[in-house]
């Protein structure tokens, strides 16, 4: 299982947002490459990394720190936030970002998602992120009347990579991953899902591995404050 350390970035700074709240952001750090630097350096190989200002603004706000954190880390970096054109998603590759994370994309323009799935396959991510069962869209601003497992079946077929699932109500707060939502959209899903939010300690780690379908989880906020270790994460899922 891939363990996926988290830079969010908002203003360029590394940030933890509350519930996806960006009026809730605490600063972590100042410089997403050296950020990056700290985690290869503990032995992470994957790395996930978000343009908060560019979800909300439908475009690239932080181009500058993503590419410092993607040249910087030596291992495989995926990289999502305002990711809404196909220019988009091949500036990301072009940089040398190993997969581009999609979300508001693919629920407002699937057809979008499904072309460049198919230019690039295996370098596609769809962000299914939820807020009381229901896609949230927009930086997770907005909330929309699509099921969840509605829009992961619409890209079943599709060529993308996996599918990546976020209680948002849970991101930031240390509430632990919501496991019984995760596994059962990995259950009905062909693609592999990967589990974000709420990660509160090796506990979720320790969850998660092994399960049906589940390619990694993604944690921020419980790195950040030392309540999870990264070494014995990644030694774990190794």
């Amino acid at each position: 299982m891939i363990i996926f350390p988290a830079i969010d970035l908002k203003g360029g700074q590394c940030v933890r947002l509350a519930e996806g709240d960006m009026a809730r952001a605490t600063v972590y750090a100042e410089d997403a490459g050296v950020q990056a630097a700290v985690f290869a350096a503990a032995g992470a190989t994957a790395l996930h990394v978000v343009d908060l200002d560019g979800a909300f603004a439908g475009a690239s706000r932080n181009g500058d720190s993503v590419a410092r954190a993607v040249a910087t880390f030596p291992g495989r970096v995926q990289v999502g936030g305002g990711v809404r054109t196909r220019a988009d998603v091949e500036r990301w590759l072009e940089l040398g970002v190993w997969r581009v994370v999609m979300g508001t994309a693919a629920l407002e323009n699937p057809d979008l998602v499904r072309e460049v799935a198919t230019a690039h396959p295996g370098a596609i991510v769809v962000a299914v992120d939820a807020r009381d069962g229901m896609v949230a869209t927009r930086g997770w601003a907005d909330k929309s009347t699509v099921a969840v497992a509605d829009l992961a079946a619409r890209f079943a077929d599709a060529g993308v990579a996996a599918l990546l699932f976020t209680d948002v109500g849970r991101d930031g707060m240390l509430k632990g991953v919501n496991l019984e939502a995760t596994l059962a959209l990995a259950a009905i899903s062909p693609v592999p899902v990967i589990a974000s939010g709420g990660v509160a300690g090796i506990a979720d780690i320790k969850a998660l591995i092994g399960r049906h379908n589940i390619e990694g989880v993604i944690t921020g906020r419980a790195l950040y404050d030392g309540r999870l270790d990264l070494a014995e994460a990644l030694a774990l899922s190794a």
